[in-house]
């Protein structure tokens, strides 16, 4: 990969962190040559610090490092986009990011369990996972999961348990992506169809 550190007279590019789970942008900082291989040998992401003029690594007094997933360049070679693992808050102030906001999955999460569940169809056979036994008893099974499932909700939305009503939706939910999953389609497939009704 080709970064171009010396664009700028002080030898920075800076870096955007980015959760590799919830996809939530979680600070900025600043990497020279020299903070760029020591991320890559640590696994660690580590900056170059302008007020206190050396190496930081995010967590080095706190705890909280950046665990590094991946790396990319912008068009320019000279933007860095920095995929990690926080453990624990980013902020010095202690919230989940550095623009005071929590670092919450939201509805990025039901892409992450989409991999999850194409990962238990693809090993399927022999793993003892609750979906590798679905994709194992094929299609009309996951089908009729689905179905009771979403009968289940129904039920539960005529009564006035808000808990159980979720926690039934949460079950359609899952077992509709594992359909989704059988079927070769995914939630972006059905979110297109919807875009073209809006349209």
């Amino acid at each position: 990969m080709e970064i171009n550190f010396n664009k700028n007279t002080d030898g920075l590019v800076p870096a955007i962190i980015q959760d590799v789970y919830t996809k939530n942008v979680l600070m900025l900082g600043y990497m020279n040559q020299d903070a760029y291989k020591s991320t890559l040998e640590s696994g660690k992401v580590t900056f170059f610090s302008r007020s206190k003029q050396r190496l930081w690594t995010k967590g080095e007094e706190s705890g909280n490092f950046l665990m590094l997933k991946d790396i990319s360049v912008d068009c320019d070679n000279d933007t860095l986009l920095i995929t990690v693992e926080p453990k624990g808050p980013t902020c010095h102030k202690g919230t989940g990011t550095c623009w005071n906001t929590e670092n919450k999955a939201g509805i990025q999460f039901l892409s992450n369990l989409e991999k999850v569940i194409a990962d238990r169809q693809v090993n399927a056979e022999g793993e003892t996972s609750y979906v590798a036994s679905l994709f194992e008893k094929g299609i009309n099974k996951i089908a009729q999961k689905v179905g009771e499932e979403a009968v289940e909700t129904v039920i539960e939305a005529k009564d006035t348990n808000d808990q159980l009503f979720l926690e039934e939706s949460a079950d359609l939910l899952f077992h509709y992506l594992i359909l989704l999953r059988a079927k070769g389609k995914s939630l972006e497939d059905v979110t297109n169809v919807l875009e073209k009704r809006q349209k």
